[in-house]
């Protein structure tokens, strides 16, 4: 399930967002700050309900909901607002639901349930493959994977690299950087921008759980894409005779497990 909550307090909005993502299953959720930015991310995405504050600077969550209504016709709308006055006009538009703030997490879960209560959520499975013999890429449903950051894009290398295991965030920076670079606070800064771009990606992409946080680590988790190196190790046939010793080829750090490959498959 995917939900996008809209809310000019940021405060108010970080709440809202923080209890959607306790829900069980544990939804997408996405929050803005103004109705517009909220607007032009509907437009290329789908979404299963809206949570959405009504006063609001420069567009009200009513206005909002009615254009939202445009782009998503049966796209169930819940309004969590701190005035009792606009629950006509909000129902006007047919909407799911109507909470006066502060909400607690049990009553926003409910209307949520009832909103969606009758609605079929269709599942997208995005088929994942990450190649890593020669160059490292990921496909998703048969596209290329596009990287804001290279660096990124070899974090997700790095972290597929290590099959499935934890790793710190200084294990991750010595990786990228080994001697390169001192981890000190302002390189401890920069790989926050650098995780904060890959998880933006994935999550843009819609494959966000392909990655797995724990007190700090990360790790992917195998079981929600296909990997050519994952392959070679259960002894696929055919993917043991596609490896020609070549193994993330831009990745220095990858060197160790291409000359484990090339032993077992016997290039030497």
């Amino acid at each position: 399930m995917k939900i996008i909550c809209v809310d000019d307090e940021a405060i108010v909005l970080k709440l809202t967002v923080s209890m959607c993502e306790n829900f069980e299953p544990k939804p997408e959720v996405y929050g803005f700050g103004g109705a517009k930015d909220a607007l032009s991310w509907l437009q290329d995405h789908d979404v299963d309900v809206a949570l959405l504050d009504i006063r609001m600077p420069e567009m009200d969550g009513l206005e909002l909901a009615a254009r939202m209504r445009e782009l998503k016709p049966d796209l169930p709308i819940i309004f969590l607002t701190g005035y009792k006055q606009y629950a006509i006009d909000a129902f006007a538009l047919h909407a799911s639901g109507y909470l006066l703030k502060p909400v607690d997490m049990e009553r926003l879960r409910a209307e949520v349930d009832y909103a969606m209560r009758g609605r079929v959520v269709e599942e997208k499975p995005e088929h994942i493959e990450v190649q890593t013999f020669g160059e490292f890429n990921v496909y998703v449903n048969g596209k290329v994977l596009d990287f804001s950051r290279s660096k990124s894009k070899e974090v997700l290398a790095f972290l597929v690299d290590r099959q499935g295991g934890y790793m710190s965030r200084a294990a991750i920076f010595e990786a990228l950087w080994g001697d390169e670079a001192k981890y000190d606070r302002p390189m401890q800064k920069y790989l926050d921008v650098i995780l904060a771009s890959l998880r933006d990606t994935l999550n843009a992409n819609g494959i966000g759980d392909m990655i797995e946080r724990s007190k700090g680590c990360l790790r992917v988790c195998p079981e929600k894409f296909s990997c050519d190196l994952y392959r070679f190790f259960d002894g696929d046939i055919q993917t043991v005779e596609a490896y020609h010793g070549e193994y993330m080829a831009s990745y220095a750090w990858a060197s160790m497990t291409e000359a484990y490959v090339s032993h077992v498959s016997g290039i030497m």
